[in-house]
């Protein structure tokens, strides 16, 4: 018996769904090996057994079965018995040879896949509904459709020692840098993983230092990607998750929503104004109301001191532990509406924050102006999803800092924030960019949306690239 079979025979021991079909051809006793949760078995009856064993053809050696005898159409060879094993692995079928070395492998991949949706994350008003899959070569196929570009290239990488995972880096040649291309591949290659199930393994590496601000990009919408990849991007995709990474990332992308760009252009401005007002308080609010309620009475408006000292009345607990408290009691409420089935998870979420917010007034526990202070800093918070769990814990420390120092520290930590932002690189350029080089970039895109058509020129993209493939300062 040909060594070979007897090798994949060993890799594959004990596994009940891994199957074995001997045919005699006009080469032999042939040995077909696939698993057979990851195939089609009509395909493989149809187009690989029935041609085998007509024999209509003669056959002197393996290519003659590749070019005469097999109807399908990917048929190759399979570098040696490693790879053949991952072949299998990965839902293709092999043809092993009692008498010949040469491997066969074809694809007829057949398992469950889940159909293009709406993405669940990312809801617009306007344009595509098309959402990833899990399955990386379904969105493969999406971004194909959306940029038609023999230049558009996907290089897979298998990662993972254990998994094997494909992982496939997505860019336009001629568009890309060169050093942004290498600089993926270095991370993704270099990644000495026993197993990667999703994007964020490769997001902490390709992150850089570390911080809660996300500064890889992700999304489940082709149309985004495609968008981004012309720009001069690279995307990468992992197969078995639904979201794509997209290098280099920057701050002001936070404050874009897809639908910006099939809508009015007037009303998306004035939603990206929500946004940022919405940032502004969700991050400042809170720490402000607490250094001006401890130390600085005095700048506040007398009659409205008034209004403050009735609403404090009873209360027993100092101001700062009283915002925290309500800090940490709507994230409880947030993450239980989050997690709970979303049937009633989004009921449960209303009825908790109306009682809460109702008994802790009755008990004397909390103001009713706390209370408004951080529901309004809470539900800033959701105007702008991508950048949810860095702005809470930003928001904490601001608060915290404010409380001990009053606005000294108020405006210190804001500095310091300020200056951790513009500490952040992504793929090689600054977080902030492209502030502070608008004159060169020819942006048509920081805080107000431009024209269409003047976006899609062939200018430099918002991949933050010129056209010599270097740095922007």
């Amino acid at each position: 018996m040909n060594e070979n079979i007897e090798i994949v025979k060993k890799r594959f021991e004990g596994a009940f769904d891994v199957k074995y079909r001997e045919i005699m051809t006009s080469l032999g006793m042939c040995t077909l090996v696939f698993i057979d949760d990851l195939c089609s078995a009509q395909f493989i009856s149809e187009y690989i057994v029935t041609p085998l064993k007509k024999k209509e053809y003669p056959c002197k050696k393996v290519e003659d079965i590749v070019t005469n005898v097999l109807d399908i159409n990917i048929a190759n060879y399979a570098k040696d018995v490693n790879d053949a094993v991952l072949h299998i692995l990965s839902g293709d079928i092999v043809l092993l040879f009692e008498k010949h070395e040469k491997i066969i492998y074809c694809e007829v991949k057949g398992f469950v896949r889940r159909g293009v949706s709406i993405p669940v994350t990312e809801s617009v008003i306007k344009g595509p509904r098309e959402g990833f899959t899990e399955l990386f070569v379904d969105n493969i196929s999406l971004i194909r459709r959306k940029i038609k570009n023999s230049d558009l290239k996907f290089e897979p990488i298998f990662v993972g020692d254990k998994s094997q995972t494909v992982v496939c880096i997505s860019y336009i040649k001629g568009i890309a840098p060169d050093y942004l291309i290498n600089h993926v591949k270095e991370v993704v290659n270099n990644l000495d993983l026993s197993f990667i199930l999703d994007t964020n393994y490769i997001e902490d590496q390709l992150r850089g230092k570390k911080s809660v601000f996300d500064t890889v990009g992700y999304t489940e919408k082709p149309d985004e990607v495609a968008a981004k990849v012309l720009e001069g991007r690279v995307a990468v995709l992992v197969d078995g998750t639904p979201f794509v990474v997209t290098v280099p990332y920057f701050f002001l992308e936070n404050f874009q929503a897809p639908d910006d760009y099939y809508v009015n252009k007037y009303f998306a401005n004035f939603t990206r104004i929500l946004r940022w007002l919405a940032f502004v308080i969700a991050m400042f609010l809170p720490g402000f109301y607490l250094a001006i309620m401890t130390y600085h009475f005095a700048l506040i408006p007398s009659l409205f001191v008034f209004r403050l000292a009735v609403s404090r009345a009873g209360v027993p607990l100092p101001t700062i532990v009283e915002v925290i408290m309500m800090m940490l009691a709507f994230q409880l409420i947030k993450e239980a509406g989050l997690r709970l089935p979303q049937p009633i998870g989004g009921a449960m979420s209303i009825v908790a924050a109306l009682i809460l917010g109702d008994a802790v007034v009755g008990a004397g526990i909390a103001s009713r102006i706390t209370i408004i202070v951080v529901a309004v800093s809470t539900l800033s918070y959701f105007l702008i999803p991508k950048v949810y769990g860095a702005m809470s814990v930003w928001s904490l420390i601001i608060t915290v800092v404010s409380a001990l120092f009053g606005l000294p520290g108020f405006f210190i930590i804001t500095m310091v924030f300020i200056v951790m932002l513009g500490d952040l690189e992504t793929g090689g350029y600054s977080y902030l960019f492209p502030l502070g080089s608008v004159g060169t970039y020819k942006f048509q895109d920081i805080v107000f949306r431009g024209d269409l058509n003047r976006i899609s020129k062939k200018i430099i993209g918002r991949g933050g690239v010129n056209n010599n493939g270097k740095k922007s300062s």
